[in-house]
């Protein structure tokens, strides 16, 4: 059965192919299909669309643009009702290389339902309403605060992104030229009430248009600044109310905002941050045991392990996209793998023989295959934080923890 973040993966990636494919003209169709809509309703807007269509001028988009509404009208054949989510088609010839074009065809039951019914027939397919799927849902807010400067951003499930960062013009706290202490004190104080003023204005700027959507707002800062600050009257109280937690760091800058997101994952155990933090830092204390404990990386050791179903936890970085292409020899049917499309035709090692194209496969679901066969779990980890580059670019996106230590590396 496929997880949540593997139905996320797989719909990354078809946004990130859709994306890229155009057409010679305007031929290319995205059909919206909300769960509402009854699929006979549609088929009728279909036939009406194609008779318009047989009115276009140029003869080859004519001639894609009906190819296209005729396949999407034959597979609508075989839906009685749209899913719970509803359907969204997106049919036409796209540009391959030179002045060649083939018909492509992905069919998308989205994660989210669709709100709206929509036909269009552009040079590129229509991705808005599926791309605002993917906005990350998890969402806290961040603010670090002293009298010097202040920071505002949001975590956005794994992704630190900062708003606005404002740097004050509170004087030090020591008494310049003639000026009496007394008269000093008041100038600073006068001087901190308006720069915390502004930071409550853009901070209720920043906040307000999405607050229902915050689940936290997390607050920061050296010092009782921040109590100060959260107390009186600079928050609206909506905002107020969504500030569970205070933390002391030393930073209130853009690097108080990481130390802000530490300290708040070390404390709240249900963030999606912390939970990746911990896959990895699992990982990394196993792999720093003297006997390499049960930790595994690489793409061979890790098949092998699912292989041999020795696999407990199989670590994924969400951003690897691999394919692997299979050739296979026609005399005596030997086969090589590339996990790069080879510019020329490879030969078999064994009697020269140009080797044939078989297929190409997607390396993440191949991996996923084997997982769900091997009852392993799977996690997908994202490359916005810290530990999330690290298993990108020190490990190859791909690792695990064993189930037990191989009898060979008991042996050894």
């Amino acid at each position: 059965m496929e997880s949540e973040d593997y139905k996320r993966y797989e719909f990354k990636k078809a946004m990130e192919e859709l994306s890229r494919l155009h057409g010679r003209g305007t031929e290319l169709i995205s059909l919206y299909i909300p769960p509402d809509k009854q699929i006979s309703d549609v088929v009728q807007y279909l036939r009406e669309e194609y008779s318009t269509s047989a009115n276009i001028k140029s003869k080859t988009t004519r001639k894609n643009v009906l190819a296209a509404i005729e396949s999407i009208m034959s597979r609508l054949k075989y839906y009685k009702q749209p899913p719970e989510t509803g359907l969204v088609f997106f049919v036409g010839h796209v540009a391959t290389r030179g002045d060649q074009t083939e018909m492509y065809t992905k069919i998308i039951e989205p994660p989210e339902p669709i709100q709206t019914f929509l036909y269009k027939c552009d040079s590129s397919f229509h991705l808005e309403q599926l791309t605002d799927q993917l906005r990350e849902k998890e969402l806290y807010g961040l603010l670090v605060i002293d009298r010097k400067e202040a920071t505002i951003g949001f975590l956005k499930g794994t992704k630190i992104e900062v708003v606005d960062y404002e740097y004050s013009l509170v004087p030090s706290k020591h008494r310049q030229g003639g000026q009496s202490s007394r008269r000093f004190e008041r100038l600073i104080e006068i001087a901190a009430n308006e720069f915390y003023k502004k930071i409550g204005d853009i901070a209720n700027a920043t906040f307000m248009p999405v607050i229902k959507d915050i689940i936290t707002i997390f607050v920061g800062g050296p010092g009782a600044t921040k109590e100060y600050f959260v107390e009186k009257s600079y928050l609206r109280n909506e905002i107020k109310e969504k500030i569970k937690y205070m933390f002391d760091i030393g930073y209130t800058d853009e690097s108080g905002l990481r130390e802000l997101v530490e300290k708040a994952s070390e404390s709240i155990k249900d963030m999606r941050i912390t939970r990746e933090k911990d896959i990895i830092n699992r990982f990394l204390r196993e792999i720093k045991k003297p006997d390499g404990g049960l930790g595994v990386y690489g793409e061979n050791a890790v098949v092998n392990a699912l292989k041999m179903k020795n696999l407990e936890l199989l670590i994924i970085s969400d951003s690897i996209r691999k394919i692997k292409y299979f050739y296979k020899c026609p005399v005596c049917g030997a086969e090589k793998t590339f996990t790069e499309e080879p510019e020329e035709q490879p030969l078999c090692d064994n009697d020269g023989t140009p080797m044939n194209y078989e297929r190409e496969d997607d390396f993440i679901e191949d991996l996923y295959k084997l997982a769900d066969a091997a009852g392993t779990t799977v996690e997908f980890v994202s490359e916005d934080s810290d530990e999330g580059r690290l298993l990108k670019t020190a490990f190859g996106g791909v690792a695990g923890i064993l189930r037990y230590v191989p009898e060979k590396q008991l042996n050894v």
